[in-house]
């Protein structure tokens, strides 16, 4: 399930090392990515008296979710992309920005949806990643959802550099362990195990949920229908999935502006 980033998702944090752009440009698994958010978000509900909705997809990379809600057969949709590069490989029906860092060129509360799709584990270290969740609740309008996915470091293989164990180590045995695999000079990524994701998420003051589950029987039921694992998860209760949610290897959260209770 793990999504090895977006292209371009890399918001680079100017002090350290150059962060690549990670990417997935094969536009097919875009568009599964793009129905599964949907059917995550039940997008269908949040759409107004027929009004559009305004989508901002950050780190678009190929532009393939971006081009999903934008073309949508059904839904009315009104999309914005951002990225710092620009790896598109569809450019129709969305508007595009280049960014430079997290600071996103829109105004506040100005979307109904916005997707963080494996991209807060790329820009940077933890006050990048605080601002970069800072910028989504700012953008975001008050009944609005956010989604996000960021991988877990606890997955067996890392996604990006498919050296399993590596998210695992300390973070300073990360980048030699990369030298030594001769995979790269540095490890750009920051992934995120579910006590630490929580706690920034909370320290930010947006209201979360993990579907992290809910998200994993989307993916078999989309990418892999006939697989033996999808059979699986169609009669395995949450109940008795509901403690491997901390070893999920993506953690996925819809996250919204709504105020704690007192």
């Amino acid at each position: 399930m793990a999504d090895p980033s977006r292209a371009g998702s890399t918001m680079n944090n100017p002090v350290s090392p150059p962060r690549q752009a990670h990417a997935v440009l094969d536009l097919p698994s875009r568009a599964w990515k793009g129905l599964k958010i949907e059917r995550l978000l039940n997008l269908a509900s949040l759409q107004n008296q027929g009004a559009a909705l305004r989508i901002l997809d950050v780190g678009t990379g190929s532009g393939g979710i971006a081009h999903y809600f934008a073309t949508h057969p059904s839904l009315k949709c009104s999309v914005d992309a951002v990225d710092t590069q620009d790896n598109r490989k569809v450019h129709a029906g969305f508007a595009f920005r280049r960014v430079t860092d997290t600071c996103l060129p829109f105004p506040d509360e100005s979307f109904d949806v916005v997707i963080s799709n494996h991209v807060i584990e790329h820009v940077g270290k933890m006050p990048e990643q605080r601002q970069h969740l800072f910028e989504l609740k700012r953008v975001l309008r008050r009944s609005g959802v956010i989604y996000l996915a960021v991988p877990n470091r606890w997955m067996l293989v890392e996604p990006h550099y498919r050296l399993a164990f590596l998210s695992c180590l300390p973070v300073m045995w990360r980048t030699p362990y990369l030298r030594f695999r001769k995979k790269g000079d540095f490890y750009d990524c920051e992934p995120f195990a579910v006590r630490l994701l929580e706690r920034l998420l909370r320290e930010s003051g947006l209201r979360y949920r993990n579907l992290s589950i809910a998200a994993t029987r989307l993916f078999f039921e989309i990418e892999k229908p006939r697989s033996l694992v999808c059979g699986l998860l169609r009669h395995c209760p949450d109940a008795l999935l509901n403690p491997l949610r901390p070893l999920i290897p993506t953690l996925v959260y819809v996250l919204d502006k709504t105020p704690p209770v007192a």
